[in-house]
C-alpha cells in the first residue's frame, strides 16, 4: 500500500506502507489510512523522529564495529535517516508555515 503525505507547505511526499508504519510508529500514532498531524503536534512529532534516526545511527555505528569482526553489515537502503528525510523535512516545512500534514492512501 502507498501512503501520501500532503501539506501547503511543501511537496507531497509518498511512501510505501513499510516505512509509514515504522515512521508512525516512532510518532506513536495508529497507522490508519487518513489522518492529520496539527501544526501543535508537529514539534514534539519533529523531535521525536529526529531523535528516532540519531539513534538508528548510533546502533548503526555499532553495528558497523561487530562487522568489522565479521558480522554481517547492515544495508544501506535500510538506513532510517535517509528514508524518512523526505518526512521530515516536510513536517520542518509545515512548522515553519504553519500547516497541517496530511496523510491518505
Amino acid at each position: 500500500m502507498i501512503y501520501q503525505f500532503r501539506s501547503k507547505a511543501g511537496p507531497a511526499v509518498i511512501m510505501l506502507a513499510d516505512l509509514t508504519k515504522r515512521i508512525v510508529d516512532i510518532l506513536g500514532r495508529p497507522l490508519e489510512p487518513c489522518g492529520i498531524l496539527t501544526i501543535e503536534q508537529l514539534p514534539d512529532l519533529i523531535t521525536a523522529l529526529e531523535t528516532a534516526i540519531l539513534k538508528d545511527l548510533e546502533e548503526r555505528a555499532k553495528v558497523n564495529e561487530d562487522a568489522e569482526n565479521g558480522s554481517e553489515k547492515p544495508k544501506l537502503a535500510d538506513r532510517l535517516g535517509q528514508r524518512a528525510y523526505p518526512f521530515l523535512e516536510l513536517m520542518k516545512q509545515a512548522r515553519a508555515k504553519n500547516e497541517p500534514v496530511m496523510l491518505g492512501v
